[in-house]
């Protein structure tokens, strides 16, 4: 008895469709999204998770096209202004940060010289007695620290607090152009990330145009984080 073919998630094929309409690689696509290209070519099913990425990635995308097929492939203008609308009314009725005693809730504040255990999840922060701040726009952040330094002004400004969540280095994908913490040889950096010359490299951007970009060897990347908001102190 022959085994019947699996088919592709037809998800999935509306994924790959909008990804033809970019004008990028498909290699560029599954670094922005955050997946491996196996994840969307083979004939499986396709998880909430990837779903979920896709969607974060790309806010414009119509939902019931994504999940049915129907109606336009991208919100109209319309829509999409509602939308907003929307999260930023739930956004506003949030507390911005309130301080906690209980270990057991909110987001740690990692002093500058801990940030590459932070990173790493390694237990010499513990030696830091860390406030703790619930912060619920800021959902699944593993991690605050504060900015040292311009070189990301003015974006983020010295002194600002940010949301951070780890990234596992067994499956490295970074989202091009987002603002990563990354550990190297020369300490921790807040940077924008992008392509770099080669696969084995990427490139670090300031927003800061008095910084010059640089590029960087994976195996220089001790941990990442992606930096999720930042909390601007007047």
């Amino acid at each position: 008895m022959q085994e019947k073919e699996q088919k592709t998630s037809p998800i999935k094929q509306r994924i790959l469709l909008f990804a033809d309409t970019l004008g990028i690689s498909k290699r560029e696509f599954y670094a922005q999204i955050g997946v491996s290209r196996g994840t969307l070519e083979s004939k499986t099913g396709i998880t909430e998770d990837v779903i979920t990425k896709f969607i974060a990635t790309y806010p414009t995308i119509s939902i019931e096209w994504l999940m049915t097929g129907r109606g336009e492939m991208q919100k109209t203008t319309k829509d999409f202004a509602t939308m907003q609308k929307k999260e930023q009314k739930s956004v506003d009725n949030l507390p911005i940060a309130q301080q906690t005693d209980n270990p057991q809730e909110g987001i740690p504040l990692i002093p500058i010289e801990a940030m590459a255990g932070a990173l790493t999840c390694e237990q010499t922060v513990l030696e830091y007695e860390c406030e703790r701040y619930v912060v619920p726009v800021f959902k699944g952040a593993d991690f605050l620290i504060p900015v040292k330094g311009s070189s990301m002004y003015p974006k983020y400004s010295s002194g600002d607090i940010v949301a951070c969540q780890r990234v596992p280095m067994s499956n490295l994908f970074f989202q091009w152009n987002k603002v990563y913490v990354i550990d190297t040889n020369q300490g921790a950096l807040i940077k924008r990330i992008k392509p770099g010359s080669d696969k084995d490299h990427v490139l670090l951007v300031s927003d800061n145009e008095k910084y010059d970009p640089f590029e960087l060897p994976f195996s220089a990347i001790h941990a990442v984080a992606l930096v999720l908001g930042v909390i601007r102190l007047e």
